[in-house]
């Protein structure tokens, strides 16, 4: 078939982190080859990959060495640099573009990509100046203030309540270029995580509900306990029309909250498969890393099918520290007696607080089992009930 890129060939990825591992490992189970592109000598994708280019994302011995070992080309993690992905574009197809890498990774482009889709978001204002600091609309107040660029997993945001608030916090933040959101009355969290070809064909994953702590997120549930049909509806249809407004190729989540009275507004997105979608490796017949692969070769897109209903739990460094300052192993013994428990860990060399460094998926006949068996997982690891 015309533009299909067929097993035997080799994949490129930008990236080594443990979403680079899980994309190596799909595309390797359908017979392609991989090469990782890391400066990291002990990646977690590039100790798994065929090959692993040992350089700094804008190297250009780096790219081309890429480019001359790959097929196509995709990224793991949304702050690749645009850049690298345009001079990658040059030499082999690229998927998602660097054109839509860029608008993910700007917080004021991504809204103002929903504003033109004409999806809901939070109130908000741009504030990258004393002028735009001073005439911030009161009824953004209390609100969140985020970091433009760069800032993921809680990082670069801060609550602020009032003007002094805002001040403080945007001159801690070195006056960077930022975005100031107003608080909403959030009832719960849901991600949409859809794959698109060069063709324009979309799915979707299963609607995901997902709940954050510390603004990094600790549980991920399918199907969501609480969505009504028509929300999701609307964020499937939102997300895929974000999606095709990029002219988006790949695999995008988009996050959404849901609201005390039913309403619906979009969060933010990534431009690459998502830690909500996890739980699709061992819960649905394709997983959005077999997607993404399907997705950047021009194989045809499947529609997911959830055959388990799963609870997935996020495992992070400090698990490894429950006994003091020493570094030692969760009770994976224990939890592993659990039915339907999949562990799954990233290869990461150490732990330490904040850090991903697993997931934990249980699968079980419907949500409430695999709920009862994630909760004492839960209890073993000393992560809180949920």
């Amino acid at each position: 078939m015309k533009g299909f890129i067929a097993p035997g060939a080799t994949l490129g990825v930008m990236g080594g982190g443990q979403l680079g591992r899980m994309f190596v490992h799909a595309a390797q189970q359908m017979g392609y080859g991989t090469v990782v592109l890391d400066p990291d000598p002990a990646s977690p994708a590039g100790l798994v990959a065929h090959h692993h280019i040992q350089a700094d994302y804008l190297d250009q011995q780096g790219l081309t060495q890429l480019a001359q070992l790959s097929a196509t080309i995709t990224t793991e993690f949304e702050n690749v640099p645009a850049a690298a992905l345009r001079t990658l574009a040059a030499m082999r197809p690229v998927a998602p573009g660097a054109e839509a890498v860029a608008i993910c990774q700007d917080r004021a482009a991504e809204k103002a990509h929903f504003v033109r889709c004409g999806v809901a978001c939070a109130p908000h204002a741009s504030i990258e100046s004393p002028q735009q600091l001073a005439s911030v609309d009161a009824a953004l107040l209390p609100g969140i203030l985020k970091t433009a660029r760069l800032g993921y997993d809680g990082k670069g945001q801060q609550r602020v309540d009032t003007r002094d608030e805002l001040a403080a916090a945007w001159s801690a933040l070195n006056h960077a270029p930022c975005l100031l959101e107003r608080l909403l009355p959030i009832a719960y969290e849901v991600s949409v995580i859809v794959a698109r070809s060069a063709a324009g064909e979309v799915v979707h994953l299963p609607l995901q509900q997902n709940l954050h702590r510390g603004g990094i997120l600790a549980v991920t549930q399918v199907p969501s306990p609480d969505v009504t049909l028509p929300v999701q509806q609307r964020t499937a249809e939102a997300a895929e029309h974000i999606a095709a407004a990029m002219d988006y190729v790949g695999v995008l989540c988009v996050e959404f909250f849901v609201l005390a009275d039913g309403s619906v507004v979009v969060n933010e997105m990534a431009p690459r498969p998502h830690n909500s979608g996890h739980y699709s490796v061992d819960a649905c017949d394709v997983s959005q890393f077999d997607l993404q692969v399907r997705a950047l070769t021009g194989a045809p897109l499947l529609a997911p099918r959830l055959h388990s209903e799963a609870v997935m739990l996020n495992l992070l460094g400090e698990l490894w520290f429950r006994d003091g300052e020493r570094e030692s192993a969760p009770p994976w013994h224990e939890v592993l007696k659990l039915p339907g428990v999949h562990l799954h860990l990233y290869g990461k060399a150490s732990a330490r607080r904040g850090r991903k460094m697993g997931h934990l998926t249980v699968t079980a006949a419907n949500l409430a089992q695999a709920r009862e068996q994630a909760l004492r997982a839960a209890s073993l690891l000393g992560i809180d009930a949920f």
